[in-house]
């Protein structure tokens, strides 16, 4: 592109003529992918680890909650199923698959309730390290910083601190 074709978009753009055009800007509003906060409106990087514990302990929590009750008739089911095909009804086969079915069943929605809270866990232990990191790192660059102020004579001088003056002789102490 051209330093003229780009500098015609520039004005372009400034006037309104172009279509969906904008330079360093983004809308604050509800667009395709629905309302958003400016990130330099929202201050401070934060992650809240409560709404984390609270989805992965009620996930631990109905993992037991189905290990403990849900199991309960599978025993009792599996035995009459065969008791009922021993003596001879064809109900004892349903029965089973059914039973069957309910065991299989179960031991997938217990997977992915531990899933979910492992991956809770996960999710808070990976926040946990990238809050650590970021602050080291800042609070490294603040000593960094800190050694930058401690100027000797005004900005852009050469700074002659520990350095013989050119021309006077070291003083004697």
């Amino acid at each position: 592109m051209a330093w003229d074709e780009w500098e015609q978009l520039k004005a372009q753009a400034a006037a309104g003529q172009s279509a969906h055009m904008q330079l360093n800007h983004v809308e604050g509003g509800g667009g395709t992918y629905g309302p958003y906060v400016v990130p330099s409106k929202t201050g401070d990087l934060k992650v809240g680890h409560d709404d984390l514990v609270k989805i992965g302990s009620a996930a631990h929590h109905l993992y037991d909650q189905l290990w403990d009750k849900a199991r309960v008739a599978i025993p009792s089911s599996d035995s009459a199923a065969g008791d009922l095909s021993k003596q001879g009804f064809a109900v004892g086969a349903g029965l089973q698959h059914v039973s069957d079915r309910w065991e299989e069943q179960l031991k997938t929605l217990m997977d992915a309730c531990a899933q979910i809270s492992n991956h809770m866990q996960t999710t808070k232990a990976v926040h946990a390290n990238d809050e650590n990191y970021i602050q080291r790192q800042m609070s490294s660059i603040d000593v960094l910083d800190a050694g930058f102020d401690e100027r000797v004579g005004a900005p852009g001088d050469k700074n002659h601190y520990g350095q013989e003056d050119e021309g006077k002789p070291k003083k004697k102490e």
